[in-house]
């Protein structure tokens, strides 16, 4: 565990060691609040943080890959995942370690658009209950976003390859429920499988958690997906050291 903590803080530190880090933050906090704000938020006085989240699906398509694209990629580039090879840490800590870590950037990105909560409190009476579902499903949707990002950056020595491969996965897994991609997917799958795949959309399975309401289903679907994905991350990224 004090491997994984090393690696978290190693990680997490980086983000703020080069201009990169800011720039994501700020795009993204600009971005999340023109959303939230547009058309007649104040006009209306929703005390509520419901055009906040039915954005952030779409936002977070952009924003994760951003803060994942690096993780593995620039190791590669680098030529520096030889060394970190050499020290005595395993594949499954260093990949562990690295994805806490954009997801612990991802809770700071999160929790710095408290404003937003602030101004829905004072336009009116706003459940608490429901926000905190809601950035807790926010938080689990970020994580399914980050783990499908961190694979691709295994896959590649670069950052924008692994950028546009990780926003075109992303976005066909957040909203492959809806109904332009189920209809370009029956020409391609057969018929059993488009309600299978229609039930593994990122999107589907936040929107219960932004109404306030809690369901096992949601969780063990994001609790299931990002440990498959670490695991499948973990052969990558062990295959390709071997390789190197």
């Amino acid at each position: 565990m004090q491997t994984i903590w090393a690696i978290v803080k190693r990680e997490f530190r980086s983000y703020f060691t080069t201009s990169m880090g800011y720039v994501i933050l700020v795009v993204f906090l600009v971005l999340a609040g023109f959303l939230t704000i547009k058309g007649r938020f104040f006009e209306m006085r929703q005390a509520d943080l419901r055009a906040f989240f039915d954005n952030l699906p779409l936002l977070y398509i952009f924003f994760v890959p951003a803060a994942g694209m690096r993780l593995w990629a620039e190791e590669r580039k680098a030529g520096t995942i030889e060394f970190l090879f050499t020290q005595p840490v395993t594949v499954a800590q260093a990949v562990i370690g690295k994805f806490l870590a954009a997801w612990l950037f991802l809770a700071v990105a999160l929790l710095l658009t408290a404003p937003l909560v602030i101004t829905v409190a004072w336009l009116g009476s706003p459940d608490p209950y429901v926000i905190g579902t809601g950035y807790l499903g926010a938080f689990l949707m970020g994580g399914a976003y980050l783990a499908v990002s961190v694979f691709c950056s295994a896959l590649t020595r670069s950052q924008i390859v692994s950028f546009v491969l990780s926003i075109g996965l992303i976005g066909l897994m957040a909203y492959i429920d809806s109904p332009a991609v189920l209809t370009w997917l029956a020409g391609i799958v057969p018929a059993y499988l488009i309600e299978a795949m229609a039930n593994m959309s990122f999107a589907g399975h936040f929107e219960s958690m932004r109404r306030g309401v809690l369901e096992f289903r949601d969780l063990s679907f994001y609790g299931i997906l990002i440990a498959g994905l670490i695991a499948v991350t973990c052969l990558v990224v062990d295959n390709r050291r071997e390789s190197c």
